[in-house]
């Protein structure tokens, strides 16, 4: 066994006759596992909170779309239709136009999108798992809708007799008065409320679901119109390629977009958030460790004559640093090795039995992540290793002989 790592075990494990600098090494070793078992517990809520984010626009984001890259739609050919259906790595694909409209029920209003949808969509995206109560209908005028919109408006459902009233502005330039004086401005369109959807409170609130040729003709636009296209990509595919493929499909009037590029910013809040709650938790290790740079000085301080007996038995200066610096490790490795245990029972005890609420039914979302026990440690043993340098470094000649 090498001779500096057998002392410095002999050292971590014995106890030293002055009672204060036993309390100092038990609360130096106390504070890196709270520490590390903090920086691990906020770590695996932020990636819960990442993940449970996400899983709001992963509803109705597919893997991929494609939109227009200037204006608000584009045409997709009979003939791209057959190509799309050729590509390998595509499961299927779904088309959908929107507009911005106004929506009136008896005496409510309120302003949202009215979004039409072909039969794939629901196969498409995870849209079906949102249904509250209700169902997506099976009629040509039937509608589906947040349900921040139908409390609003207090439409009931399956009424046939007062549907809900869509109202769009007609396409065209020029003043709206100069179409006739009997001519209306906008176009509308009844439908009948079958289903309604809950997401979260800006989802609930912003569309409303209907068949997308009926959808199509309210806005005056022919059957090749749309303003997107949802793409589903088989688990093995490679989506670098299939954007590739279809770029070369749609051509350069058509974004091809992945479902992280459609949400960038917010991938780029949460990433920017998870980074500084880190850098903040680090800094306080950093705080923290310094009690290692003194727990060790003390060791030092208290073990001076053996450290002059080992010096006076050929031990050299290099190695007696050494000792008090594999020490330092030793306590940081194993103080932060027990902090990673101790936060993953308790993110463990989170996942199982969901004893922290936000509401009565919505457990704190967290995540465990293997990525995350190894960035603690990681952060540990490296500020460790640095706080254990500076320490060993005040053993000198002139400290063993004095």
């Amino acid at each position: 066994m090498n001779f500096a790592f057998y002392i410095a075990k002999r050292y971590l494990v014995s106890k030293s006759n002055q009672n204060a600098v036993n309390i100092i090494n038990f609360i130096t070793f106390l504070v890196i596992v709270i520490g590390a078992a903090a920086l691990f517990i906020v770590l695996s809520a932020f990636a819960g909170l990442k993940t449970f984010s996400l899983s709001f626009t992963n509803t109705f984001d597919p893997d991929v779309k494609a939109i227009p890259a200037t204006g608000k739609y584009f045409a997709l050919s009979a003939d791209n239709e057959n190509v799309l259906e050729a590509i390998p790595g595509l499961i299927g694909y779904s088309k959908e136009i929107e507009e911005r409209a106004y929506l009136t029920f008896r005496e409510k209003s309120c302003i949202a999108y009215i979004k039409g949808v072909d039969d794939n969509y629901r196969h498409i995206t995870g849209v079906d798992s949102t249904l509250y109560f209700g169902n997506w209908g099976v009629s040509e005028l039937d509608a589906v809708t947040g349900i921040g919109i139908y409390n609003q408006l207090a439409v009931p459902l399956n009424n046939y007799r007062s549907p809900l009233t869509v109202l769009v502005p007609k396409p065209g330039k020029g003043s709206i008065t100069g179409q006739g004086f009997n001519s209306k401005p906008y176009n509308q369109l009844s439908l009948t409320l079958s289903g309604v959807y809950s997401v979260e409170e800006n989802l609930d609130k912003k569309y409303v679901f209907a068949q997308l040729p009926l959808v199509q003709a309210l806005l005056e636009k022919d059957s090749l119109q749309v303003s997107g296209i949802n793409f589903k990509l088989r688990e093995t595919a490679d989506l670098k390629d299939v954007q590739n493929q279809l770029r070369g499909i749609l051509g350069s009037d058509v974004l091809v977009l992945s479902r992280r590029e459609l949400n960038s910013t917010l991938y780029r809040m949460l990433n920017t958030e998870n980074l500084a709650t880190y850098l903040i938790f680090t800094l306080v290790l950093i705080i923290a460790l310094f009690n290692v740079v003194g727990a060790i000085i003390m060791m030092i301080l208290d073990k001076q004559q053996n450290s002059k007996t080992l010096f006076s038995l050929g031990t050299t200066i290099k190695e007696l640093r050494k000792v008090y610096f594999i020490q330092g490790v030793l306590v940081t490795s194993f103080g932060g090795l027990i902090g990673v245990m101790i936060g993953s029972l308790l993110i463990g005890s989170q996942l199982l039995f969901q004893w922290l609420k936000i509401t009565p039914s919505l457990a704190y979302p967290v995540e465990y992540n293997v990525m995350n026990v190894l960035l603690v440690l990681a952060t540990i043993v490296v500020l460790g290793v640095i706080s254990s340098k500076i320490a060993s470094s005040r053993i000198t000649r002139k400290l063993i002989a004095a």
